[in-house]
């Protein structure tokens, strides 16, 4: 019997410079999808499959960079191309790059190359300082940028928040139910909450800046009579208490872990006993290995904040407990992550 021969091993793939040089031309897609969005491309293929030449009509823009773009755009499965050299939209354009359309995004994009691009561009002098660009989380900064913002974020957030109003089954109460709506911004919490019982009744928070957006926002839904308002800092301004519901839509992150732990036992006292707190928030996992939207949403609280950061799920969870809720618990939501639920014994 012959001895046996060594097996063959598998051959190691050498590495290619595809992913780095993918890397590298990150910028780009974003800034491509924002001028398109202000060229209307989405819009104007809304009604239906055109060439360049129909769309520079329609735009009055050359033939030229439209087609470069809408090129690009179909190489990122956001157009299609026929046969017959006509434009159409994606299902996923059509959904979400419409700006007819509640389920709009593009606001948010908007923003890439006024508001956020120029921040991140400082970068590696925020890393050596451990200062940022500018912190939008103190209200001499930050009422002026969210004021802005907050408007193009609703139609991100609503369908988690239409999703936390179904979970609460509110349109089964047969009594009033008082919501707490923290730096309520676009208001869009609060909102898809009164929506789904006229038992609502809202109080939101925010500075004095950005209320008005609020305000503005509440009355497109025609439920300003459920409505009230407190203008001030969230860190220090009174809430009041005897509250059911209280929403934190994407408030830790700004705050950092102290502010976010005190913000917390606020909110504890603010509600009444049985009363439920809903958390949405980036979350990542616990080594902080993934997912990466929430790692790389850190990095933009370091460009934007004092302290800011992205947070497992269980670590606001310990914060909640540390405060005297119980049970907490996630919601699987439309969202970027599942919504953080707790309850105040």
């Amino acid at each position: 019997m012959s001895a046996m021969q060594p097996q063959p091993q598998p051959q190691q793939s050498s590495p290619t410079p595809a992913r780095i040089s993918q890397i590298a031309w990150g910028y780009a897609l974003p800034l491509i999808l924002e001028t398109a969005i202000r060229e209307r491309i989405f819009d104007i293929l809304d009604a239906g499959p055109k060439t360049v030449d129909e769309v520079s009509q329609e735009t009055g823009r050359n033939a030229r960079p439209l087609r470069i773009i809408m090129n690009a755009l179909v190489g990122a499965e956001l157009l299609a191309k026929d046969e017959h050299q006509r434009y159409s939209l994606t299902p996923e354009s059509s959904t979400f790059l419409v700006s007819s359309k509640p389920s709009f995004l593009g606001g948010m994009i908007k923003h890439t190359s006024s508001q956020m691009l120029p921040k991140w561009l400082q970068l590696p002098e925020i890393v050596r300082n451990n200062r940022p660009a500018r912190a939008v989380n103190s209200q001499d900064e930050g009422a002026g940028f969210f004021a802005q913002f907050v408007a193009d974020l609703f139609p991100m957030n609503y369908p988690s928040a239409m999703a936390l109003a179904r979970h609460l089954d509110l349109d089964s109460s047969q009594r009033p139910i008082r919501v707490l709506d923290i730096a309520a911004g676009s208001g869009v919490w609060g909102i898809a909450l009164a929506q789904a019982s006229p038992q609502v009744r809202v109080t939101a928070v925010d500075w004095p800046g950005v209320l008005p957006v609020t305000k503005q926002t509440v009355e497109r839904f025609h439920i300003a009579d459920r409505y009230e308002y407190i203008a001030g800092d969230i860190g220090d301004v009174a809430f009041g208490s005897g509250y059911d519901i209280a929403t934190l839509g994407h408030i830790l992150h700004s705050e950092g872990e102290q502010h976010s732990r005190t913000l917390l036992k606020r909110v504890f006292e603010a509600l009444s006993p049985g009363g439920t707190i809903a958390i949405a928030e980036f979350l990542v996992n616990d080594d902080r290995t993934g997912p990466p939207n929430g790692l790389i949403f850190a990095v933009n609280m370091l460009v934007n904040t004092e302290a800011g950061d992205t947070y497992s799920f269980n670590e606001i969870a310990a914060w909640l407990r540390e405060a005297g809720f119980v049970d907490a618990r996630t919601l699987e939501s439309p969202g970027p992550s599942p919504l953080i639920l707790a309850t105040k014994p």
